[in-house]
């Protein structure tokens, strides 16, 4: 069994999927830690709720505003708790340098559009949805992807498309795709993931 630590930024509506899916899509994994960079993330408490261990590392509060510092942290955190494989799920800050290092390969994220579409730098949340509505595609989706120094720009490993209505809105259209796609190729992606692992 895999142990897997998970990233969040916010409400934590990809974590609750991950939590859900433990033992049935979920099988050669199980949760063993969250780490918020935002004390008031409300997936924390969906975390507590789950008997699941959370910590909170701030990048300016805790790392005196050093990006690298909050990754060490991290870092060093992930492997006090064993964990094997690391999911961002919704989380809003660079992971780089030792984090990156040493769970390369080992670290996936979800992305609300269908990469190469509407990722990288400055492309999240409803920005995501706001800018496929502006340009009119028909259909969008959401990626899993592995995690390298390239912002979305890691190894897809699913990706699920969901088709735009004409009387959507972002918030409408973000609801959708998550709840279509992220929350159902998310636990897939990890199932795949540590099932893959030695």
């Amino acid at each position: 069994m895999k142990r897997i630590g998970v990233l969040i930024s916010g409400g934590g509506t990809n974590l609750q999927a991950l939590i859900d899916k433990q033992g049935s899509v979920i099988k050669s994994g199980k949760i063993v830690c969250v780490c918020s960079n935002s004390a008031g993330a409300y997936g924390l408490e969906r975390a507590k709720c789950a008997g699941i261990p959370t910590a909170v590392i701030r990048k300016n509060a805790d790392c005196g505003g050093d990006i690298d510092e909050m990754n060490r942290q991290i870092c060093a955190y992930m492997k006090d708790m064993g964990v094997d494989v690391i999911v961002l799920a919704g989380y809003l800050a660079i992971i780089g340098g030792e984090l990156l290092k040493e769970y390369a390969n080992r670290i996936i994220n979800i992305h609300p559009s269908l990469i190469p579409s509407f990722c990288g730098d400055g492309f999240y949340g409803l920005k995501v949805h706001e800018e496929a509505l502006r340009y009119g595609v028909k259909v969008t989706g959401a990626t899993v992807h592995f995690v390298n120094e390239i912002t979305d720009g890691g190894r897809i490993i699913l990706q699920k498309a969901v088709y735009i209505e004409p009387q959507d809105t972002p918030e409408i259209l973000q609801k959708r795709v998550m709840e279509q796609a992220e929350w159902q190729i998310l636990p897939e992606a990890v199932e795949l993931v540590c099932s893959s692992l030695e």
